[in-house]
Parts: structure tokens; C-alpha cells; sequence
């Protein structure tokens, strides 16, 4: 019956209930949590999530360890699901088609950041997050994420998915996917360039099939050989577990390191105008420091941070990624099972994305 409640509450424009998976504090465990959506307006779709995706950023905001975190908390930003209502002025979607909602779900659409398509960096505050984030344009109500059963939003932030891409893997690609695509389009990297990726879990494994499929030379930094035939199987040239082994020089660093580390030794590794990007952000208290000093002696090259990508740039992924096969390797897990994943994950233990199938949410 929760389906045909949503839809009647999306007929008579009243608030959407949900169900969900949600912390109370930092320290909690996973437990049921039944809240509302806003109402569904003109321009919204209501997305029954058949998939949700488990970020290392879910584990961090979970954990308070960014900023403190609005509980109780339902995480989640890697979404796919299934269309079930539209708004009376939607065109893009209709109902049955498959779509994807990533990391935000608003913002201003007028200042010049937002109309470049770069929506996460909107100059007047209102990129609104998919959870974690009080919602400035819905009474600042607080956002909640895809560990549920449905997700109102508007069109213009939710990515269509075509009916043949396999939803389980299309759901990490809004979160892991754009925020390896982004960094490597904008250093332009091509044919031929030896791109080095530092991390290889969610996030690095992304990085390495993207930086492959450009044609680079690709190494991996990780912290043990556990994944050395995963690496091999990709046609990796080498992974290295730790700086000090490596006598290359790269013209593109990709960092996806979620834990403190020595940001200096990865710029020290990077050719005369070569590029660090910078994606992976430890808890505060872990936080990595640039040495200027050696920044300015290191022969022109750049140090950068990137987050996620626009909604024009992430369909432009998303697209990119089902025409190729690029997706990520997932396991797929109960919403019962979210402690263990999240366990897994801080642990090392995980060798693949988790990926909540949400027909295991009980009703």
C-alpha cells in the first residue's frame, strides 16, 4: 500500500510519506524511521528508489565528522529508481522511466555559478544537499537521503537513466562516478598521459576505468596489494603502497584518500606542470596540510580540489558510462546489513561498492 499512498498524496498535493533507514546521533546504529517528503510541485517527480549506493561520505556525515550532523539522519546520494508521478509542467520525465539524483536537489538557478551548471558551487547558498541539509527553498526543513523508499525532486535535478542500464550499478555513478569523471575532463586528460590514481576503493576504482577509458597510463597508490589482480585484470602498469617506492613523475594525480596523509609527497611525484586533484576529505581532526613553501619551489605544478560535478556534467557521465560499460563493481546488501557495510568500509575490508537494494526496506 505505500506506493498507492504516494501516489494519492501526490495527486492532492499533500506531503509524501517515506520510510527509511536513519542514525538519531553520531554514534548510533541503523535503525527504521518513517518521515515526509515535501509535497510534489509543479515541476517535482516522485522517484520510487529501487537502489541506493553507500559513500564513504555517507560514513562521515553519519559520524559527524565533517560538521555536526541534523538527526536523525537517512544518508544516501548514489540514488536509481523508477519514475512513479510527474508534476503538471514536467517534460523530461514520464511515469515508468528510470532516473538518478546524485548529491544536491536545488539550488538558486540564477547566479553565474549555477548557470554554467555548476550548481554545487551556487554563489548565493542554496545548493541544497540530498540529505544532511536544510532545505531553503521547503521551509528549511531537513533533507533526507536514499536509504528509503521514494525521493521528491525536481527535474532538473534528477539524471535520466536509460530503461537498459542496470540500475544496481547506475546508483554509485551520482556520487562516485561524476566525482572522478569531473576533475580528470577539467585537467584535460588524454591519450597518452600517465595519470596516477591514490586510493583504490569506490572512488579510485572509478577514477582508474575513467582514466583508462581517455587512453592514459595508469598507477594506483593503495594502502596493501589485497586488490594486485583487480589492478592487473584492469591492465593497471603499477600499484604502489606508498610514494617513496615510486620513481615515476605523472602528469595528472588523482587523490581519493578519505583518511589523513601526506598531501606533499603526491605533489612531489607530479611532472613540471602536472596536476594533483584533490576528491577524497578526511573526518576534521584528520585534516591534510600543503607545505607552501614547497609548493612555490615545485616547478608550476597545480594543486586543486573538486566536488562532484554539475547536473549538465554528471548526465554527461552517466550517458558516457552506460554507452562504454563503465560502472563500478558492486555488492549488493540489505538495508539490515548497513552497519556491516559501513564497518567494512572504515575497516578496508570492503573490495566492492555497496549497494542498498531498497525492495529489502520492509513495509
Amino acid at each position: 500500500m505505500l506506493l498507492e499512498d504516494n501516489l494519492a498524496q501526490a495527486k492532492n498535493g499533500q506531503k509524501i510519506t517515506a520510510k527509511g533507514y536513519a542514525v538519531a546521533h553520531k554514534d548510533d546504529t541503523f535503525k527504521p524511521f518513517s518521515f515526509t517528503r515535501h509535497a510534489m510541485g509543479e515541476n517535482d517527480i516522485l522517484l520510487e528508489i529501487l537502489y541506493a549506493g553507500i559513500c564513504h561520505s555517507d560514513i562521515h556525515s553519519a559520524r559527524s565528522e565533517w560538521k555536526e550532523g541534523i538527526y536523525p539522519m537517512v544518508p544516501g546520494h548514489e540514488i536509481a529508481g523508477r519514475v512513479v508521478a510527474v508534476g503538471k509542467n514536467v517534460s523530461k520525465f514520464k511515469i515508468g522511466d528510470y532516473a538518478g539524483v546524485g548529491c544536491m536537489v536545488n539550488s538558486c538557478g540564477e547566479c553565474s555559478a549555477c548557470k554554467q551548471s555548476q550548481e554545487q558551487f551556487c554563489e548565493n547558498g542554496k545548493a541544497v544537499f540530498t540529505y544532511d541539509c536544510l532545505d531553503c527553498f521547503h521551509d528549511n526543513a531537513p533533507t533526507y537521503g536514499g536509504y528509503s523508499n521514494n525521493i521528491v525532486v525536481s527535474e532538473n535535478f534528477a539524471i535520466k537513466v536509460p530503461q537498459n542500464a542496470p540500475l544496481d550499478k547506475v546508483a554509485p555513478l551520482l556520487c562516485a562516478g561524476i566525482t572522478t569523471y569531473s576533475p580528470l575532463k577539467f585537467s584535460k586528460v588524454k591519450k597518452g598521459d600517465k595519470v596516477a590514481v591514490a586510493g583504490f576503493g569506490g572512488l579510485g576504482l572509478m577514477a582508474v576505468k575513467y582514466a583508462l577509458y581517455l587512453g592514459a597510463e595508469v598507477s594506483i597508490f593503495a594502502r596493501n596489494t589485497l586488490k594486485a589482480q583487480e589492478a592487473k585484470d584492469l591492465g593497471i602498469k603499477a600499484l604502489y603502497t606508498n610514494t617513496s617506492e615510486c620513481k615515476e613523475r605523472f602528469d595528472f594525480i588523482i587523490s581519493t584518500i578519505p583518511t589523513a596523509y601526506d598531501v606533499n609527497s603526491y605533489v612531489d611525484l607530479l611532472k613540471f606542470g602536472g596536476e594533483l586533484a584533490i576528491v577524497g576529505l578526511p573526518p576534521v581532526e584528520l585534516k591534510t596540510h600543503i607545505d607552501v613553501t614547497r609548493l612555490v619551489f615545485s616547478a608550476g605544478k597545480k594543486v586543486y580540489g573538486s566536488l562532484i560535478g554539475g547536473i549538465k556534467e554528471t548526465q554527461e557521465m552517466l550517458d558516457i558510462s552506460v554507452q562504454q560499460g563503465i560502472y563500478p563493481e558492486v555488492e549488493i546488501i540489505s538495508v539490515k546489513d548497513i552497519d556491516k557495510a559501513y564497518s567494512n568500509l572504515t575497516s578496508g575490508k570492503a573490495r566492492f561498492r555497496y549497494v542498498i537494494d531498497m525492495g529489502s526496506l520492509e513495509g
